[in-house]
């Protein structure tokens, strides 16, 4: 399936299908292997896109600040549409540790430098 078919598909649900269908892909992606890890040493241990060091908290930031998906493919140019994918995901499942992350991220970066 292409993801033009998919999107031809997906315009011809009802609101509640697509629900359905988001609810789906959602359950699918939050498994563990969805391409988002967490590494004692690495960036403290904070949920990242697997095989780099950039933090999940990081896109919700981004993305509060105005950025787009589009625009963050362009500024990150080695990740893909599903790793964006995977960071939702993620942020939808784990609403909480991600709420905590960028509480700390910006008490630290409130902290004055020494």
């Amino acid at each position: 399936m292409t993801s033009q078919s998919l999107k031809t598909q997906l315009q011809t649900l009802t609101a509640a299908e697509k629900g359905d269908a988001i609810q789906i892909l959602t359950e699918t992606l939050s498994r563990p292997s969805l391409g988002i890890t967490k590494t004692p040493k690495v960036m403290g241990g904070d949920a990242c896109i697997a095989n780099t060091r950039l933090p999940v908290w990081l896109f919700i930031s981004l993305r509060q600040q105005g950025a787009t998906d589009a625009e963050l493919l362009e500024a990150y140019s080695h990740l893909t549409a599903a790793d964006l994918v995977n960071v939702w995901a993620y942020v939808n499942a784990h609403p909480d540790e991600i709420a905590i992350a960028l509480q700390e991220q910006e008490a630290a970066d409130g902290a004055p430098e020494r």
